[in-house]
């Protein structure tokens, strides 16, 4: 099954000849199929594009002979045809993306099978072995480091918008509650929305509760939310939304922006739900935590804040050691970029895109002399830019203050959302030909890619 890629049979103009690709057995196209097919549902379960997904499944498949493969990857299933000529019926096989859940350590794992295949360096029988074994492996870390890294991040985010260290600690206490709240709640099959909801509203609740009794000072319950969403939001696939929008997967761009959506709403709707029960309960107006202005002396702070964020994300998400470092390294470059962009004068939408797009360039370079995916930097990266007081203040005035400024506000939060997957994406394209040479840009550009090999295949991917 490992041999060299038949080549095409030529034929003269007489339809009597067959047309069509010398093509192993039947058998072992079905086995090339499913391994291909297997090896794209663990990148789509982790976050990566349909972009990668596909030129991923193209290159498994023409590295065991099957030169002329269709894929079609929407966001619940992928389908592959292999075109066997004009006499012999195409085989067509599929398989449904059933669940979603972040395990780097898993995705860096497929990359280096998928190089090895490509590479020739594994027959068809070891690769599906292989991948078996990765696949049915438990999590590198325990589920509580996972929950201490989620709590991690939420007292970096508290430090990074100008919380004091006892908010801080306050935030990543609930935020360590509400994932274990999530977790059981996931146990028992609730569905995503309801398990956001639950989430935000155990944030807020939390957080005004410790307002009530004075253990966090006034106007700063702020704060503990704004930290408490930004853990929520970090889950969403927004890059890779953007990503299948860019690359022109448009349907698998719809159903990520859906679920996107419906999880939002979800932390919208918990978010809200606390707040008016708690001006039912008779809580006392406060006003909302201004975020604080760009300033070089806290710069330092929170570059290293930003750093210990996406390095704290990194590790929920169960990237390897070396991944964590890199990961560290993009959110600190990216707090100091978007940092440095807020003196200059830019607002939050052009500073942001600005500091995804370093995130986006810096981390593909790295990580691909790393042999590593560009997506772990790329989302590890952002995450302590994403708008999570921004979001909180836009629910504030809806909730509490009744005001239609919220509308506005909630608009900017997702437009800076939007600005950093934008960016990220943009600067993982641009890091291609600084990777490859300049002097074979022309041939050597793929379109974004955030896992997956570069240059799948010799026929362009339309």
């Amino acid at each position: 099954m490992d041999g060299d890629v038949p080549t095409d049979v030529i034929s003269p103009l007489d339809p009597d000849v067959v047309i069509g690709p010398a093509l192993p057995a039947e058998r072992t196209v079905h086995f090339v199929l499913d391994l291909a097919l297997r090896i794209g549902e663990v990148q789509m379960t982790s976050g990566a594009g349909a972009s990668d997904v596909t030129a991923t499944i193209i290159a498994v498949a023409e590295a065991f002979g099957l030169p002329h493969c269709e894929v079609d990857v929407i966001y619940t299933s992928i389908t592959v045809t292999c075109w066997r000529g004009t006499e012999e019926a195409p085989i067509t096989s599929v398989r449904v993306v059933r669940s979603r859940s972040l395990d780097y350590t898993r995705l860096q794992a497929v990359e280096v099978l998928v190089r090895k295949i490509t590479g020739q360096q594994i027959t068809a029988e070891e690769s599906q072995i292989e991948l078996t074994g990765l696949t049915s492996a438990d999590h590198p870390y325990p589920r509580w480091v996972a929950t201490a890294a989620w709590a991690g991040m939420a007292v970096a985010i508290t430090i990074l918008i100008g919380g004091a260290l006892l908010t801080a600690v306050f935030a990543g206490v609930i935020t360590a509650v509400v994932d274990r709240v999530g977790r059981l709640l996931n146990k028992r099959a609730l569905p995503f929305f309801f398990q956001q909801a639950v989430g935000g509203a155990l944030a807020t609740g939390a957080a005004l509760a410790l307002f009530v009794s004075g253990l966090v000072p006034a106007a700063r319950p702020t704060l503990l939310v704004a930290a408490a969403i930004t853990v929520l939001l970090s889950g969403l696939s927004v890059v890779s939304t953007v990503q299948d929008a860019i690359t022109g997967y448009n349907v698998t761009a719809a159903g990520r922006t859906m679920e996107a959506s419906m999880m939002t709403a979800g932390l919208i709707a918990g978010v809200v739900l606390a707040l008016n029960v708690a001006t039912a309960l008779g809580m006392q107006y406060t006003p909302l935590a201004d975020p604080l202005p760009p300033s070089a002396v806290r710069l330092p702070v929170q570059t290293l804040a930003g750093a210990a964020a996406a390095g704290c994300f990194g590790l929920a998400s169960y990237a390897t050691p070396k991944a964590l470092l890199v990961s560290a390294l993009a959110g600190g470059v990216g707090a100091a970029g978007y940092g440095t962009l807020s003196l200059t004068g830019a607002g939050p939408i052009a500073a942001s895109a600005g500091a995804a797009v370093i995130i986006g360039f810096g981390g593909g370079i790295i990580s691909r002399r790393l042999r590593m995916p560009p997506l772990v930097v790329a989302v590890s990266g952002m995450v302590p830019l994403l708008p999570g007081i921004t979001t909180y203040r836009a629910l504030y005035q809806l909730a509490v203050e009744r005001t239609v400024s919220g509308l506005p506000t909630l608009m900017l939060a997702a437009a800076i959302a939007l600005a950093l997957a934008a960016g990220v994406v943009l600067g993982e394209y641009l890091a291609q030909p600084v990777r490859s040479g300049l002097g074979r840009l022309e041939r050597r550009l793929s379109g974004p890619r955030m896992s997956g090999p570069l240059r799948p295949t010799r026929r362009r991917l339309e």
